[in-house]
């Protein structure tokens, strides 16, 4: 498998952010999400004991990609001008394997607002 992909993520705080995942096997072919469960943490660093953020939510779409987001509620916990790390993993029913299947920085602006 060609995993974990990388991917910066600028992000307006309290904005929904959302972005799909579609794992592939090193053949090209569809990596099956079946009996897998997703999980989306965002960090303020990595390591063995990570300090967590807050969670987004990963969501299995008909066991062949996975949607990533951040929610407004859920971003307005994040400090602007704050660089968190955040992974996407998927881990059997088990919990038995864990792939890392995409990682990055989440850099956070403060809301936008019209004039």
């Amino acid at each position: 498998m060609a995993f974990p992909g990388s991917y910066n993520i600028d992000y307006y705080k309290g904005d929904t952010y959302e972005f799909r995942i579609y794992p592939k096997n090193s053949d090209n072919s569809v990596f099956s999400l079946v009996s897998y469960g997703a999980i989306f943490t965002i960090a303020t660093s990595r390591g063995a004991n990570p300090t967590f953020a807050v969670a987004g939510t990963a969501t299995i779409v008909g066991n062949q990609y996975i949607v990533c987001t951040i929610a407004p509620t859920v971003g307005r916990t994040l400090t602007a001008g704050t660089s968190y790390v955040y992974d996407v993993q998927i881990s059997s029913a088990n919990g038995s394997v864990i792939y890392t299947l995409l990682t990055g920085n989440l850099s956070v602006t403060d809301d936008v607002t019209g004039i």
